[in-house]
């Protein structure tokens, strides 16, 4: 941060009058290492949010330039003092930015690419521990690679094996850590006392070993707890998740303006493609489907036609996906289904569907009110009431308006992906919904739809909640 300052300082002309002293430059630096080091930039995360350091470092400089003009103008009575630490500012934001996002860069590639991992434990063998095991073997930009269980009483899981070995139960906790080179522990849900575990804990400690913890109530915590003490215990307080209220007012005003706004620019482009798919395809332009919204409210979903021919002639795209779904969570056998014929894709349909051009006709969805630019995706009425029997938790994401793209969709989970893990997703993003989450949805779907026009799509994922964009695929 000082060098940031420094080169800040060596960009002014040397022969500036008001050029700020290096004093004042370094207690900008300074200022500026504070308040980073208040907003937690310098401690341990598991994940590496590009988006959310750089909004820390724009915070961090404007509260650092806010400060010393303060201090400066106090002191010296002189107003030109603004200008030059403004300038600083900028200079620095942009240097330090910049330093971040290339150690970042550079951290993920060596997490990504196996260079760097931590062997890690997992305390319980039950279903929680198997579902942290999955997401840490699907996510390696966490850079922890697990290397098994510590369970002395495994819960028994018919029909789901586990996913990494039982090392050994408690006892032999010492020997597993030797024998592995474990650097890391997370206590799920086990049968152990809470003495035994509170014991592993500390020994843990003692051996070096860093400790994390799923919550026991892990669906409703969010960002936003906050932990208070009643004498030495914690007592972790949960704000109910926004679906009302004047934040999702101004959020759903602000849909309807970018939406009017958007389709006014926007309307020569979807003029041409009418044309086009006029032209290629005869009538009709457009494809409606009737889609679940906020309430369990119904709608009609508009998009660009894609195919030739209609879904009722071949049968929808993702049917077999959806039955799949519904049988793997009701353990019922998967009844054969007929895949879409592929010859109903023409050229012009699948360019659409890989520039996402086919959904533009849904801000009109928005614009009305039946949908929102950023929310979870709606889903088919008839595949809904299946799912709603099937999938822990899926009426939960109709709390608020569908969207265009999503937190989901943003993650890396679309087209054949757990619907489970969408479900969660989804339920994450109502949760912890803020202006900024739906900033970052907005800029990751934006390049995520260049990387598939590219033909530099991000590989899709099936478990994991903070990865990478593009809306769904829907039929059409």
């Amino acid at each position: 941060m000082l060098a940031g300052a420094a080169g800040a300082l060596a960009l002014f002309p040397a022969a500036h009058a008001g050029m700020p002293s290096v004093l004042w430059s370094a207690v900008f630096g300074l200022a500026v290492i504070a308040v980073l080091g208040n907003r937690a930039a310098y401690s341990g995360r598991l994940q590496i949010r590009l988006l959310d350091d750089v909004r820390r470092v724009l915070f961090a400089t404007l509260m650092a330039a806010m400060g010393v003009i303060s201090i400066r103008v106090l002191l010296t009575g002189e107003g030109v003092v603004a200008n030059e630490t403004a300038t600083l500012a900028a200079y620095a934001f942009a240097f330090v930015a910049a330093g971040r996002i290339g150690a970042s860069s550079a951290l993920s590639r060596g997490l990504l690419e196996g260079q760097i991992r931590r062997p890690t434990l997992i305390l319980g063998a039950g279903k929680v521990g198997n579902l942290t095991a999955q997401r840490l073997l699907s996510e390696p930009d966490h850079g922890l690679w697990p290397a098994g269980f510590i369970d002395d009483d495994p819960l028994d899981t018919p029909g789901e094996p586990p996913v990494l070995p039982v090392l050994g139960g408690p006892p032999d906790l010492d020997r597993i850590v030797a024998e592995h080179n474990i650097e890391h522990l997370i206590v799920g849900f086990s049968m152990a006392s809470h003495q035994l575990m509170l014991g592993l804990v500390r020994r843990c400690w003692e051996l070096g070993v860093s400790v994390s913890l799923v919550p026991r109530l892990f669906e409703v915590e969010g960002n936003r707890a906050t932990v208070d003490r009643l004498g030495g215990l914690p007592l972790v307080s949960l704000s109910a998740p926004e679906t009302s209220g004047l934040g999702l007012a101004l959020k759903y005003s602000l849909d309807r303006v970018v939406a009017a706004i958007t389709l006014a620019l926007l309307f020569p482009l979807m003029a041409a493609i009418a044309i086009a798919i006029r032209l290629s395809m005869g009538g009709p332009i457009f494809f409606a489907q009737h889609r679940v919204g906020r309430d369990g409210q119904h709608f009609a979903m508009w998009k660009f036609r894609t195919m030739a021919g209609s879904p009722g002639q071949s049968g929808e795209a993702d049917a077999r996906w959806a039955e799949e779904m519904v049988a793997r969570n009701s353990r019922k056998g998967l009844r054969e289904v007929p895949a879409i014929e592929s010859d109903r894709r023409t050229p012009l349909g699948r360019f659409l569907r890989r520039s996402s051009l086919d959904e533009l006709p849904q801000l009109w969805n928005v614009l009305v009110g039946q949908m929102s630019l950023i929310g979870p995706r709606p889903e088919r009425i008839h595949y809904v009431e299946k799912f709603e029997e099937v999938i822990y938790r899926y009426g939960d994401r109709h709390r608020v308006k569908s969207g265009m793209t999503g937190w989901a969709q943003v993650s890396g989970l679309r087209g054949d992906t757990s619907l489970q893990d969408r479900v969660e997703w989804d339920n994450y993003y109502i949760e912890n919904w803020s202006l900024w989450l739906d900033v970052k949805i907005a800029l990751k779907t934006v390049t995520h739809v260049f990387n598939d026009v590219s033909g530099r799509r991000a590989p899709s994922v099936t478990n994991g909640p903070e990865r990478v964009p593009a809306p769904t695929r829907d039929v059409g």
